[in-house]
């Protein structure tokens, strides 16, 4: 991840002077960075460029520039340390900007919210990288009950950069039925080779067909896929494994696909719940059997407590969901899926949002607080 920051100066002002702030300001801002100055020769060719407006009187020399730095960027993010008459300067660009149907930022405030703001833009950008070229692979049709968990495999292109890949069932289909824990390894290993011959970066799969023909469950395969850096899912949910997938290219973790099994609107408590979890999520792990069927493997895991984000986008990326909280404690209750996970939202009121308005039913639950880098992600 770099970040280049280049210059904008009235000629006006003395550039002693002018380059003496500009080390003090950018010194103190706590992230690394190659000064380019003027020469805009690079623009966009970075993690995140920056524009920094040192002077007012630069308006002039930023409309000049922009017809050669649009063709590489659509956003523009405007530094400034409000000296010099310079965020006077940025607020006339910004507006300019916007007539011509372009985006951008002032990044402007104390030095502590410059350098979050900057390196959460740093960290979106990187994750837009790491998307871009992806190839994710859908293992037979989405379930049966999975409704509304449509997806536009064009949209996904052009925004995200990811290709939706149909491959067919046949190859875990034709498997030998085989229950318990050798049958599950069977079923990563063809998982394995799939991946591998398709060059795939992640899946989903129809899992539950895996029940009547093998006689087994892709939990534990889809489990260590997901430890691995391939972004597994269940049930065939597109819209599940690409929220995944902006979650692991953000967090480096896939998330826990599951269900919302209670919700509390009063204290923001829930519970969610599913047979499968990435191991590398987890403290310690249990095999016991699926629950739906009572065959196969399922995984119980255990996370450690602490604050976690939901998170859910639709298959046409027209919106999202993203809310954060604790994870207060796992539980084992027999009426539901092997892996339980009590969270409180921080806010309450969010619960609303299941209840009245839900992008399906599965959400993905990922450790730490992310939701401001994935409102940035997807705001572009």
């Amino acid at each position: 991840m770099n970040i280049s920051v280049y210059t904008l100066t009235s000629r006006l002002h003395d550039e002693q002077s002018v380059a003496a702030v500009t080390r003090e300001f950018l010194g103190s801002l706590g992230f690394d960075y190659t000064l380019c100055d003027d020469d805009y020769t690079t623009f966009g060719h970075s993690t995140l460029s920056l524009i920094y407006v040192r002077t007012g009187g630069t308006e002039a020399i930023f409309r000049q520039l922009l017809p050669n730095l649009q063709t590489r960027s659509r956003r523009f993010y405007l530094l400034t340390s409000g000296k010099s008459n310079s965020l006077a300067a940025s607020m006339e660009i910004l507006s300019y900007l916007r007539q011509q149907g372009l985006s951008g930022e002032i990044l402007h405030g104390s030095l502590q919210y410059i350098n979050r703001r900057v390196l959460t833009l740093a960290r979106a950008a990187e994750a837009r990288r790491l998307l871009s070229g992806q190839r994710l692979g859908i293992i037979g049709r989405p379930s049966d009950w999975l409704i509304s968990s449509t997806y536009d495999a064009e949209t996904v292109r052009q925004r995200l950069g990811i290709d939706l890949i149909k491959l067919p069932m046949d190859s875990l289909t034709q498997l030998p039925p085989t229950d318990g824990l050798v049958g599950a390894e069977r079923i990563y290993d063809a998982l394995k080779a799939l991946v591998e011959r398709e060059r795939l970066d992640g899946l989903t799969l129809r899992c539950f067909d895996l029940l009547n023909t093998v006689r087994n469950t892709g939990c534990l395969a889809l489990a260590r896929l997901n430890a691995e850096g391939t972004v597994a899912g269940c049930e065939g949910d597109v819209p599940a494994m690409l929220s995944m997938k902006i979650v692991q290219a953000l967090t480096g973790l896939s998330g826990f696909q599951a269900n919302p099994s209670t919700i509390d609107p009063e204290t923001g408590e829930m519970v969610f719940a599913h047979c499968t979890i990435p191991l590398n999520m987890v403290e310690r792990y249990e095999l016991d059997t699926h629950f739906e069927s009572g065959i196969g493997v399922g995984i119980r895991g255990f996370m450690k407590e602490g604050p976690v984000t939901i998170f859910k986008v639709s298959g046409d990326l027209s919106r999202h969901f993203v809310a954060q909280g604790q994870f207060l404690r796992n539980q084992q209750k027999p009426d539901l899926c092997r892996t339980q996970q009590v969270i409180r939202l921080d806010d309450p009121a969010q619960t609303a949002y299941f209840l009245t308005n839900p992008i399906g039913n599965h959400h993905i639950v990922v450790p730490g607080h992310v939701a401001e880098l994935i409102n940035e992600l997807l705001a572009q």
